[in-house]
């Protein structure tokens, strides 16, 4: 039986994705279809997707060289943007875990989820201008996300950048020595499950409002998300409740 280039596990309220075709985990289309098919397992009862990889040397080096032809070009960035598009809108939060290379589409891939955990060996670079071509998702996103100005860089040069200047980017949540990652990916999972999940799925919302929108009408949106949606849950009434008694609160996710 073939090995799934895309392993999938669900427990409780975190799906987490490893990404599984060595040596590189270079994303090809079938494994590109594999990841929008483990995506859509992602319903109102998943709070949290975690991606990693199987393989120490890279999260990703990068989408398939051979899916660049134009008769297949359309359908690779058709899956890879399908996917990504299902990270920016879906309401779960989303962990990227970085250890070795992070390129190209591995690289977009990671860094449009909410958060980015890497360890020190990680690498990350966007280096399809070196092949006369530019990254569309990066193009995108990363003027949001680091600026005009360092996005220009990253996508121009077509650099690579270790994993503190990554973060001094802002590319980067976090840089852990790689024998700490997994504790570190573990503390953050409990930390968050320590959250009030419909809490952390209206942050996402106010988070994608905030970035999608021009400022006035961003805030006037996440303003009735704020007063007409979450101040409406049991969740919001017991943190209010639960500080004021001086207790941990109880979540119900309601």
């Amino acid at each position: 039986m073939t090995e799934p280039m895309i392993r999938s596990e669900r427990a409780g309220s975190v799906l987490k994705l490893t990404l599984n075709r060595p040596p590189l985990n270079i994303l090809n289309i079938p494994m590109l279809q594999e990841l929008n098919r483990a995506l859509e397992q992602v319903d109102a009862d998943i709070h949290l997707v975690l991606f990693q990889s199987g393989i120490e040397r890279a999260f990703s080096a990068g989408a398939d060289i051979g899916d660049h032809t134009p008769e297949r070009v359309q359908e690779m960035l058709a899956q890879l943007h399908r996917a990504i598009t299902k990270l920016w809108e879906m309401d779960a939060l989303s962990i990227a875990v970085v250890r070795g290379h992070c390129l190209g589409g591995g690289m977009e891939l990671a860094v449009s989820c909410d958060l980015v955990l890497a360890g020190e060996s990680a690498r990350f670079g966007q280096p399809e201008i070196q092949l006369g071509c530019f990254p569309p998702v990066a193009a995108v996103w990363l003027p949001r996300l680091i600026g005009p100005r360092r996005a220009a860089e990253v996508i121009v040069t077509g650099k690579t950048f270790t994993a503190r200047e990554a973060e001094m980017m802002g590319l980067v949540t976090r840089v852990v020595p790689d024998e700490e990652i997994g504790a570190a990916v573990e503390a953050l999972l409990g930390e968050l499950s320590r959250r009030s999940p419909i809490a952390l799925k209206f942050a996402k919302r106010a988070l994608r409002y905030g970035r999608a929108l021009d400022p006035m009408t961003a805030l006037r949106a996440v303003e009735r998300l704020y007063l007409d949606e979450l101040m409406a849950t049991e969740d919001a009434r017991e943190g209010v409740r639960a500080f004021l008694e001086k207790r941990e609160p109880v979540w119900t996710g309601r």
